[in-house]
């Protein structure tokens, strides 16, 4: 398979980025997205010129560090998948093929398809932890949680962070993103008691980084790679409200 590779390169944060178009050629359909862009950078240092940089880590769709947009789309054309996850046989032969950083205020380009996440970590830095002493583990019957309520904490848990929600948003909002960190918790006992403390710690600090407001559509969990469900904001709307007349 062959294709063409419309590509933003951009030197540097401070730098006018651009796009800049490379032809990949006899591409294997089973050949996954990342390791077409291992190819064509291979192909790049052959020539002398300046690979393409991007992010990657565990390639199994667990780490989130593969936040390419894709044609438009954040992780490309896959349901519940990351980009490192796609494969070449989702496109075409002769296909153009747009590749993008993440669009995002708050995550500023760093060099070509990279951009630096650090937001999220400042806002689990704020709150998405249990500080309290829980004591060790106890017995899977010791506490009572029900089946509902811990399938939706783990459910919330399964968010990865990538990024991919506030990308995709119009109005750039980290809102799934904090839904599924609070809500995690908040269905656990052991969440509870610093439940208040942290949706309104988590959300100010969203707001001081520059995120912006949920716009209700739900693009959000339609491009979440782990299908992270908005019923989620609704609970952090719940909590940030019952935080504040808490005060």
């Amino acid at each position: 398979m062959n294709f063409t590779l419309k590509i933003w390169r951009q030197k540097d944060a401070k730098s006018k980025g651009a796009f800049e178009t490379y032809k990949v050629t006899d591409i294997s359909a089973d050949t996954s997205f990342l390791e077409m862009l291992d190819i064509l950078n291979n192909n790049l240092v052959h020539e002398g010129k300046e690979p393409v940089a991007f992010d990657h880590d565990c390639r199994e769709g667990i780490c989130g560090m593969c936040s390419l947009h894709i044609n438009g789309l954040a992780h490309g054309p896959g349901q519940a998948a990351t980009t490192c996850q796609i494969y070449m046989r989702k496109f075409k032969d002769g296909d153009t093929i747009t590749i993008e950083p993440w669009r995002s205020a708050a995550f500023p380009v760093i060099k070509d398809l990279v951009v630096n996440r650090g937001a999220y970590d400042q806002i689990l830095q704020a709150g998405g932890y249990v500080s309290v002493r829980t004591n060790s583990v106890p017995d899977a019957n010791a506490i009572p949680i029900s089946k509902i309520d811990a399938d939706e904490s783990m459910d919330a848990a399964a968010c990865i962070g990538c990024g991919a929600c506030a990308a995709t948003c119009k109005n750039g909002s980290a809102m799934l993103f904090v839904a599924a960190r609070v809500s995690s918790l908040a269905k656990l006992p052991q969440g509870r008691v610093e439940g208040a403390r942290r949706a309104k710690a988590m959300v100010a600090k969203m707001d001081e980084l520059g995120f912006g407001n949920c716009t209700n559509t739900g693009a959000c969990q339609a491009e979440c790679p782990k299908g992270i469900s908005i019923a989620h904001i609704a609970r952090l709307n719940r909590e940030f409200l019952a935080a504040k007349i808490q005060d």
